[in-house]
């Protein structure tokens, strides 16, 4: 599989990352439902048997039941593997409140607990992972930079943040990467940051790329229906939302007919497309079962041509023309 730097650092990252969000399981406020710990497991090293190197999670997810999975599942890998994982959203035992926090003795706890649970002497990639309350984020940062003198973090990054507040906390530091959002359905990274992060040597891994599993040519009415009550996409997410859904659907059916010509799914397309951008060093693909990270692993060496990006461009115009 394609590595590309991280930036200016000297991490090579393998074109996809394996994200451990739904691995987190139920429990808390934004679960995808009950998760079997086994499956975890060895979805993540399914992941590493197909050449991925790295492994996205954060303390958040399940309260840090993810970063508990992955630690034992790196136990077991044959392979060096890079972790890259973020703070900075504190949950409470209940799972119904997340209180944002970068103080710097938060951040530091956080850290620390991490480690514990990941069962590693020093993460690779620390990031913050929402610039919220605002008026901490350059203390957060600080606090990075700070692990990062320490020895416990290699890289000091940031997830969800602006143009704006890259530009605010960059004079405390180096920002080895941007985690954004950033899909066929969800551009705005391409107006807000790419740009910036291509100036600055800040790296890039981009997270759902297949808009949390609604561009993987699976979502029909009925799937949707048979998500879990404590899914948070089956009433949070707005593309699976009864007025938007059926312009979903047709979307993919479009994609899935472009794909098709060369061999290749709806959800190696979506992965495909967020990888056709320079800026971005890796995309992140959530998995909760072997056999789903296999079905997309051909997208990292899968190079859109100018015919398939036009079609594709097409039907998104098409889309949006139907569901505004």
């Amino acid at each position: 599989m394609q590595k590309r730097k991280l930036g200016s650092t000297d991490l090579e990252f393998t074109t996809i990352g394996l994200g451990t969000w739904a691995i987190g399981g139920s429990g808390w406020a934004y679960g995808w439902g009950s998760q079997d710990e086994n499956d975890s497991q060895r979805t993540i090293l399914e992941a590493l048997s197909l050449g991925i190197n790295w492994i996205d999670t954060a303390a958040v997810y399940g309260l840090g039941r993810a970063e508990t999975i992955a630690g034992k599942a790196l136990k077991q890998a044959k392979q060096p593997v890079y972790i890259a994982t973020k703070c900075g959203l504190i949950g409470a035992k209940n799972g119904k409140a997340i209180k944002p926090c970068l103080r710097q003795a938060s951040v530091i706890k956080e850290c620390e607990e991490s480690l514990r649970r990941l069962n590693v002497e020093v993460i690779d990639l620390y990031q913050i992972h929402w610039p919220m309350p605002p008026e901490e984020i350059e203390e957060g940062f600080a606090a990075l930079l700070r692990l990062k003198e320490q020895g416990k973090i290699r890289w000091a990054g940031v997830s969800n943040f602006s143009r704006e507040q890259l530009a605010q906390i960059s004079p405390l530091g180096h920002i080895a990467s941007l985690q954004p959002p950033y899909s066929l359905l969800r551009r705005d990274v391409e107006k807000d940051s790419l740009d910036w992060c291509a100036e600055h040597r800040c790296g890039v891994v981009a997270y759902s790329p297949m808009q949390c599993g609604v561009l993987t040519g699976k979502v029909t009415a009925e799937w949707v229906a048979s998500l879990a009550d404590d899914d948070w996409r089956k009433t949070k997410l707005e593309y699976l939302q009864p007025e938007k859904l059926p312009c979903v659907i047709s979307l993919v059916d479009r994609l899935r007919e472009i794909a098709a010509k060369t061999g290749h799914n709806p959800a190696q397309l979506a992965v495909a497309w967020v990888l056709r951008r320079s800026e971005v060093t890796s995309a992140i693909v959530g998995a909760r079962k072997p056999g789903q990270i296999r079905e997309i692993i051909a997208a990292a060496d899968w190079t859109l041509g100018a015919e398939d990006l036009t079609e594709i461009e097409n039907a998104y115009q098409d889309f949006l023309s139907r569901s505004n």
